[in-house]
């Protein structure tokens, strides 16, 4: 539907004033607020220059309040600019753009105040994002959820070299092969690079690709002012001249001006009557703003592209723009570092009609009048009530069942768990949802799919199961599945997980996502992992087999650091138990911690293994799943007068047990520590430490303090984990003890566990010789020998 003329006037207006908001406050923070530090934001300036018609259009006009949107990381000024108009932004925190408790500099779901969606992360993972955002919300529907609620497009400013980014690709794959739908993709083809200009014909291939994946392709090329000329007499001549005119030369032309223009135009086009007397006609500042109206900065055509979608297919918008249009540095190649000197602002403030102190003012140079202004701001759809959810807490089991065996591993442990729930019919069972980036049955999560079944939009028989052909996996697909599966791509799997923890807010039903994956392979997500975290997205990460105990594999499938990982993560709390009623305590902990306050619960990492080990015997008590839950708690619990405690992590306790025996036997009061998250231990350390700090004379002691505490301050520590030895070092630390610790600091090698553990020094004697180095007396007798 057409846009009436007066309205377009407002929406060019705002879009107008949205890029002096965005500008000025980029300004303030270089020339008036800058410390002595300074502050260098001008990639900002340029870049919001291109984007302010596209987002003004959108969140002034197209959207709706189940739409939800990524901003693409150097337009956070527009976003905040425009949220400083619909009154969600406050003057003081624009004020303070890039300070402590401002505007932040990328928008933020976790810091910003405004309407943030998605925040944004290393360039590209908000693009996917939207994409398995879109993914989630049919699942969320498909299972008779939000039935009250329209679906939203889930929509993503893109840079055009932010196409760069493999992820993005990743993602395009598994959106087509989930049937995705209401998504949309807005390209900012500004041509422009941070260091360069982009190469010909790139728009060719992204048109090429995304429609071999499904998507219509939208290109909105010429503004109203390009296609009013090519109307004219000369026209077409002139269109050709600028489809055909390079990248940078057409960069740099914008840059130098109306005159540049007009000379490159006679001199190879030449004197050809109708085009030069359309050319001459204009003057070399009309000329420059004829050139410069691609269709990513005119208001008209960026509407007309948006509105003529009325299918729910995914869509590709390629904008034209030029990176910096209207401020002195536009289409310069440098731009990216760009900074309007303070003379360039006031001329500028001049041309916008602001009167100097009024920088701030929010209608400060419109036309319109205030109450104009006002009125269409309230009603603009966008602006509406909707957009911030919340779901109710899915309870959790006081104890979670599962069925134990003498022996069994940490993996298989987790996968028992998980079909026991899946058995009955409760609403945990309900809200959980898994998915694996083709790891499925190796994680085993297999009898959870077999139970609950797969995902998809329509029904897919198994065809094996079909074909009555036996196999020990259902397959079978429906809308009512709860297992998702990926392909091999660990990105995917944690902007998945991702998506999936942040239904409650984003399609307000809650989920509980579980994801596995191989536990080396977290390296090659991280990225994805810590924006998924730094977005307070909620979700289960069960990642196995882990380290070297994954012997006959070698080093490339044998994790090292991935404990460190766990424990330098903000949001995520890290987990390696070593039996499998502990993995139980954890995971229930876990489904609830999942579902906590902002500030107060998080997302969880649980670091299992394929090793089969002998179960502990016991009950559960309350006092016990404290421990577990907390981090640590005693195996043996050590005397008053302990010469050593051996502390351990996850797959090495038979190691550990077995070295506790022999040391036993000649040295005094030994312990035996379990260690099942050394990284709440260590949050728990540091948080008391700086509670102690910040409120004098409090007396707080964290769990691993009043574990220690009792120990002679000559109790030597030893510490193993199939890990990064420095995951439980710090252990000393705490209390003065001397430590041993004992880990793995090389890539692995081919072998049995025995052979491996020996070789990087984390068996029973490696353990033994650890404890001899800390202690006086005999030598410990009824060593186990190497075989």
């Amino acid at each position: 539907m057409p846009v009436d003329t007066a309205r377009l006037d407002t929406l060019t207006a705002l879009s107008r004033k949205a890029l002096w908001l965005s500008s000025w406050t980029i300004h303030h923070a270089n020339h008036i607020r800058a410390n002595a530090d300074g502050l260098k934001v001008g990639g900002h300036q340029a870049s919001s220059a291109s984007l302010a018609t596209i987002m003004s259009a959108l969140y002034f006009h197209v959207l709706r309040p189940e739409d939800r949107v990524a901003v693409k990381p150097h337009a956070s000024p527009v976003f905040h600019a425009i949220q400083y108009l619909f009154g969600r932004q406050s003057r003081e925190k624009l004020e303070n753009f890039r300070g402590f408790k401002g505007a932040q500099s990328y928008p933020s779901r976790t810091k910003d105040v405004d309407d943030v969606d998605f925040s944004t992360g290393s360039v590209g993972l908000g693009v996917a994002q939207t994409l398995f955002s879109s993914l989630v919300q049919d699942y969320v529907k498909a299972h008779g959820w939000a039935q009250d609620r329209r679906e939203g497009r889930m929509i993503a400013l893109v840079g055009d070299a932010e196409m760069d980014e493999g992820n993005i690709w990743e993602a395009l794959a598994e959106g087509w092969k989930h049937g995705l739908r209401n998504t949309w993709w807005v390209v900012d083809y500004n041509r422009q690079s941070l260091d360069a200009v982009v190469r010909e014909g790139l728009w060719e291939k992204f048109e090429t690709m995304f429609r071999n994946f499904g998507w219509d392709v939208v290109i909105v090329k010429y503004g109203r002012l390009m296609r009013e000329a090519f109307a004219e007499p000369g026209g077409e001549a002139l269109k050709r001249w600028i489809d055909n005119c390079p990248n940078a030369l057409y960069a740099a032309l914008c840059f130098q001006g109306g005159a540049a223009f007009r000379k490159h135009l006679h001199d190879e086009i030449g004197d050809q009557g109708p085009i030069t007397k359309l050319i001459d006609k204009r003057s070399d500042e009309e000329l420059l703003a004829l050139m410069s109206n691609l269709g990513g900065h005119d208001m008209a055509s960026m509407l007309e592209a948006f509105e003529s979608i009325d299918h729910d297919r995914p869509v590709c918008f390629i904008a034209y723009t030029i990176k910096g249009v209207g401020l002195p540095f536009q289409g310069h190649k440098d731009n990216h570092a760009g900074l309007m000197t303070v003379a360039q602002m006031e001329k500028y403030r001049d041309s916008q009609n602001i009167r100097p102190g009024h920088e701030w003012d929010k209608y400060e140079g419109l036309p319109q009048s205030a109450a104009e202004l006002d009125a269409f701001l309230a009603r603009v759809p966008f602006n509406q009530d909707g957009r911030r959810l919340t779901a109710p807490v899915v309870e959790v089991p006081a104890e979670l069942a599962f069925k134990p065996s003498p022996q069994m591993s940490t993996q298989q442990g987790f996968g028992v768990v998980l079909n026991e729930i899946a058995r009955g019919d409760s609403e945990l069972a309900k809200r959980i949802v898994t998915t694996s980036p083709d790891v499925t049955v190796s994680t085993n999560l297999g009898p959870w799919v077999n139970r609950r079944g797969l995902f998809a939009r329509a029904e897919k028989a198994d065809l094996f199961r079909s074909e009555k052909i036996p196999s020990t996996y259902n397959w079978d697909a429906s809308p009512k599945g709860q297992h998702l599966e990926l392909g091999i791509a660990e990105m995917n799997l944690f902007i998945m997980l991702s998506a999936l923890g942040l239904s409650h807010q984003i399609n307000g039903e809650r989920l509980l996502p579980v994801g596995t994956l191989y536990d080396p392979f977290i390296e090659r997500g991280l990225d994805a992992l810590n924006y998924a975290c730094y977005q307070d997205a909620r979700f289960m990460v069960a990642a196995t087999p882990s380290g070297i105990t994954l012997a006959p594999e070698g080093g490339a499938h044998q994790s090292i650091a991935t404990p460190l990982i766990g424990m330098a993560q903000d949001g995520l709390a890290s987990f390696e138990p070593a039996f499998v009623d502990e993995l139980a305590v954890i995971m229930g902990w876990g489904f609830e911690h999942m579902q906590r306050d902002p500030g107060e619960g998080g997302s969880v990492y649980l670091r299992l293994s394929t090793r089969s080990i002998e179960q502990a015997q016991r009950i559960m008590t309350p006092e016990l799943q404290q421990g577990i839950t907390d981090g640590a708690y005693w195996l043996r619990k050590p005397g008053p007068n302990a010469e050593l405690v051996i502390a351990y992590t996850g797959a090495v306790a038979p190691e550990a047990i077995e070295a506790t025996g022999f040391i036993g036997e000649s040295r005094r009061d030994i312990g035996l520590l379990a260690i099942t998250s050394a990284d709440r231990l260590h949050a728990g350390w540091t948080g008391a430490r700086q509670l102690r700090r910040d409120r004098r004379g409090v007396q707080h002691l964290s769990h691993i303090e009043k574990l220690l505490a009792p120990l002679p301050r000559d109790c030597g520590l030893v510490t193993v984990i199939d890990g990064h030895p420095s995951a439980l070092g710090w252990l000393g630390s705490v209390r003065g003890h001397r430590v041993e610790a004992l880990g793995v600091e090389q890539f692995g090698q081919t072998g049995s566990i025995a052979d491996l553990y020996r070789h990087y020094g984390i068996d029973a004697n490696a353990i033994i010789d650890a404890a001899e180095s800390l202690t006086t007396g005999a030598p410990v007798l009824h060593r186990k020998m190497a075989v």
